[in-house]
């Protein structure tokens, strides 16, 4: 016995030293991302990166905010934008997910399909563009952001495969009780796919934070740039300014004291912040989205 107690004590200490590095292997990239955003860039050009900051400087943020307007108000329209998406994107992706999981559905499996098929093929970006400026009018719009990524075949699927584990007797006895399709959606569905809901929801918003391609294309307004945008703006300006010293020269400016190297990794920080912070109220919802296949019907 003390021999098998020994070998379980081994076992359990080799389990937790390799969550230990993989998770220390996580970290330290993103410890080095901050440290080289408090960094002065001469040092990280003389000395390289450092796990820690090398004659701290804020140089980088003072350069990121130093209109702090307007990256708040970026920051609100890329906020909005995330909670539309979200908030939408999860509806409609529930909804369709839900009718094309019915087994009693006469045409499930050609409208599976049709949506397996837009993974595959999609009508580029000239019809898209047209699509959305022409016909629908929303650029210029908060919805010219929304609209390209409500609705996505991937999470459809996911979902799908979720809610074909929800044996289909719950279905019918609602409807011998008397509910009508709504009812049943809403009050038995819904809240039997709260993991599946928050695990797609995450990964909906993270695609709204991320996005400025859309923008970039539909948006001219300066007060509805999120804040991905502004933060390619700003680094391509100092790319630019960077990569041409003659036209800074015949300016009369000083590029000495442009922060390069760490500017980028500031504007990682900025961008990424808050959904870090968001994360870890989501993560109980991935272990119970990963367990509720074993259910049966």
């Amino acid at each position: 016995m003390s021999y098998k107690k020994q070998t379980d004590s081994h076992s359990t200490g080799l389990i937790h030293l390799f969550f230990i590095v993989v998770t220390a292997l996580m970290l330290i990239p993103f410890i080095l991302v901050i440290s080289i955003s408090l960094s002065d860039d001469k040092a990280l050009i003389a000395n390289g990166y450092q796990l820690l900051p090398q004659n701290f400087s804020l140089l980088a943020y003072t350069y990121i905010f130093e209109s702090p307007i307007l990256v708040l108000r970026a920051y609100g329209v890329t906020i909005l934008m995330t909670m539309m998406g979200t908030i939408l994107g999860l509806l409609l992706t529930a909804m369709t997910a839900y009718g094309i999981s019915r087994r009693d559905y006469a045409y499930n499996r050609i409208t599976t399909f049709l949506v397996f098929f837009t993974m595959l093929f999609n009508g580029g970006l000239v019809p898209t563009y047209i699509l959305m400026t022409h016909y629908l009018h929303v650029k210029d719009t908060i919805w010219a952001m929304v609209l390209p990524g409500l609705l996505s075949p991937f999470n459809i699927m996911v979902m799908k495969g979720f809610l074909d584990k929800i044996p289909m007797e719950i279905v019918e006895s609602a409807k011998v009780d008397g509910s009508r399709e709504w009812r049943i959606f809403w009050q038995i569905i819904m809240p039997l796919s709260k993991p599946a809901l928050a695990t797609l929801g995450l990964f909906i918003a993270f695609n709204y934070w991320n996005s400025w391609f859309p923008a970039l294309l539909y948006i001219d307004k300066e007060s509805l740039v999120p804040l991905q945008l502004l933060l390619v703006r700003m680094m391509n300006s100092v790319d630019f300014l960077s990569n041409n010293a003659d036209f800074v020269i015949g300016l009369g400016l000083d590029l000495k004291d442009l922060p390069k190297i760490s500017a980028r990794m500031a504007m990682a920080i900025v961008a990424t912040g808050p959904m870090l912070l968001v994360f870890p109220f989501f993560q109980k919802y991935f272990v119970k989205g990963i367990t509720v296949g074993s259910l049966k019907g």
